[in-house]
């Protein structure tokens, strides 16, 4: 959810004002009081990242100051970037600039020395009982991330009721993934933290810490390996899915030595394997678990791209990643690009206009074709693409940058938020075979509605009021009604076991 500060900064549009390039003489005392003050909340006392990215050279690639400068002064539109521009005057801002830009005293590295001594194992295996320790329908629980106090949530999908709350690392991301039984689920946070859990006895099990900024983590549909994406260091970690005892660090570069930060790791479970996207690399890997014919397990076979591959989601059928496409060449807007694992290589781009949110992709069958609909969180637009040959179908307009879109197998509706701007309030409701915007609702004026997520049957939403005062909203959905509110603090996704281990269609895999 938390864009890294380098994506957007370079995305940053407009003319750099001559008063952004004046020299002024750095004071580091005042400088450091500036960055506590405004920045360590969310970047860390550190710099290395907390809620926000690392705020320090190595992190920042194609950054430039005058970028940096202006998007401190302006904030940036669809990120939880604020605006200092009535707490900060120009100078301030250039201490702070000059400041993020010095590297550290000492080279921020992260080893398998350093993951080995972090490793705590809390409840060896076969110490805990392997029947659940409560009454409920094990395969309709949910787990609800709650930012505003990094707690989490295990909620009862069938009496909407809480059944335990517990802390969590700080700044959980990428969305916390299941084994295929559903009772042990894992959690990756901002900060590098891989923590398992047992939801059978209510238990954290084991945790680790594999970096100091962590994209996401991925569990292997055989239940033996976790690997998680790292920002900083550039690497990937490969775990025992058992107890996190680390298994190996992968370097992420290139043949030529260039390093990559990891935009994303997913598992594709027909073919056995991790997918990783790769931010400063032209490139996707795929890293197989297990041994594919003459592919041993482990190795790395590169896919070589002709842009860079920040965001994507898997084709049902796991045939195809669709992953967003920066702009290029005379290329001025974000797309997407289609790559064919099979084939392994892309076989098209796809035009979209603003900045697709595709991890939030859903599909579903449309008349005699299958369909995938794809939010941006840039316009106000739905893009409806037909798979089969990959053409634009229809374009629906919404009220304003949508982050997530959810559904169901079973429901005749989509679900779409309106995250960013004026509108963050409503959220949409679609009718998957009219391609139409049907309903508006609008629980909570004036706070952020987003990201939607099914009972397992389908029959009812779950929807969050992000707000640190906000709300679980359970709806019927397929009469639209309230059904009932559970107050929560900023709850931001839920995930549903069966949705999630049965890869339905309406939801992130």
């Amino acid at each position: 959810m938390y864009r890294i500060l380098t994506l957007f900064l370079f995305m940053t549009i407009g003319v750099v004002q001559a008063n952004n390039n004046k020299n002024i003489d750095y004071d580091k005392d005042r400088a450091l009081i500036l960055y506590q003050q405004n920045c360590a909340s969310c970047h860390g006392e550190d710099r290395l990242g907390l809620i926000g990215p690392p705020l320090i050279p190595a992190s920042f690639k194609r950054l430039k100051p005058q970028a940096a400068a202006l998007v401190i002064k302006n904030g940036r539109l669809a990120t939880q970037m604020p605006s200092f521009t009535k707490t900060l005057n120009d100078d301030d801002i250039q201490q702070l600039v000059q400041f993020i830009f010095k590297k550290p005293a000492t080279p921020p590295t992260w080893t398998m020395a350093d993951i080995k001594k972090t490793h705590k194992i809390h409840f060896p295996q076969g110490s805990l009982g392997d029947k659940p320790v409560f009454t409920a329908d094990m395969q309709n629980l949910f787990v609800v991330v709650e930012l505003a106090d990094h707690h989490v949530t295990v909620l009862d999908g069938d009496k909407f009721e809480p059944i335990t709350r517990f802390k969590t690392h700080n700044a959980l991301h990428g969305g916390p993934k299941y084994s295929s039984d559903g009772r042990y689920v894992y959690f990756a946070s901002r900060d590098g933290w891989i923590t398992k859990y047992d939801l059978y006895n209510l238990k954290t099990i084991a945790e680790i810490r594999v970096g100091i900024n962590t994209r996401n983590v991925a569990v292997s549909a055989d239940n033996r390996y976790v690997m998680a994406g790292n920002t900083l260091p550039h690497t990937a970690v490969l775990l025992d899915a058992q107890d996190l005892s680390p298994v190996k660090l992968i370097n992420v570069e290139d043949q030529q030595g260039q390093s990559s930060r990891v935009s994303a790791v997913y598992t594709a479970t027909p073919r056995n394997s991790f997918i990783l996207a790769l931010k400063d690399i032209p490139e996707v890997w795929e890293i197989p678990y297990v041994d594919k014919g003459d592919q041993k397990a482990f190795s790395i076979e590169r896919l070589a791209l002709d842009n860079y591959l920040d965001d994507f989601f898997f084709s049902q059928n796991y045939r195809y990643i669709i992953g967003a496409a920066r702009p290029k060449g005379e290329r001025k807007i974000q797309g997407g690009q289609v790559i064919d694992l099979q084939k392994k290589k892309k076989v098209t781009d796809i035009e979209i206009p603003g900045m697709p949110h595709l991890s939030s992709g859903i599909t579903w069958n449309y008349k005699n074709t299958r369909v995938m609909a794809i939010p941006n969180i840039k316009d106000g637009s739905i893009t409806i693409i037909d798979m089969k040959d990959w053409s634009k179908i229809k374009t629906l307009k919404t009220l304003g940058p949508g982050f997530f879109m959810r559904s169901h197998s079973r429901s005749p509706y989509a679900w779409v938020d309106v995250f960013f701007g004026p509108h963050k309030e409503a959220v949409h409701i679609i009718d998957k075979q009219k391609l139409e915007i049907v309903e508006t609702l609008r629980p909570a004026p004036g706070k952020t509605a987003a990201h939607v997520e099914f009972t397992k049957d389908g029959k009812y939403a779950l929807l969050s009021i992000w707000d640190k005062d906000g709300a679980l909203v359970v709806y019927d959905a397929n009469s639209l009604k309230e059904v009932k509110r559970l107050a929560m603090k900023k709850p931001s996704g839920k995930y549903n076991v069966y949705n999630k281990t049965h890869l339905d269609e309406g939801t992130s895999h």
